[in-house]
C-alpha cells in the first residue's frame, strides 16, 4: 500500500487539497498501476516559520519578498 506524503505552506481551500488528492493518486495509479483505494495520500501543512531554505526560514524569505515588491 503506497503512502504519498506532501509537505506544503497552509493556505489551500478543502477543495483543492481534493483536488490535490485526487491527481495524486490518478497520477501514481497511471505510473505504477493499482487500486486507488490502495493508494493513500498524506497532506501535511507545515507553517513557512518551521521551514528552511538556504539557512533561512521561509517566513523571512516570504516576509522579504513582500517588501521587495
Amino acid at each position: 500500500m503506497p503512502l504519498l506524503t506532501v509537505e506544503l505552506f497552509p493556505g489551500r481551500t478543502p477543495e483543492k487539497k481534493r483536488e490535490l488528492i485526487q491527481a495524486l493518486t490518478e497520477t501514481y495509479l497511471q505510473v505504477c498501476g493499482g487500486k486507488a483505494q490502495a493508494v493513500t495520500i498524506l497532506l501535511k501543512e507545515v507553517d513557512p516559520a518551521d521551514w528552511g531554505v538556504g539557512g533561512r526560514s521561509y517566513a523571512d524569505i516570504i516576509a522579504d519578498a513582500k517588501t521587495q515588491a
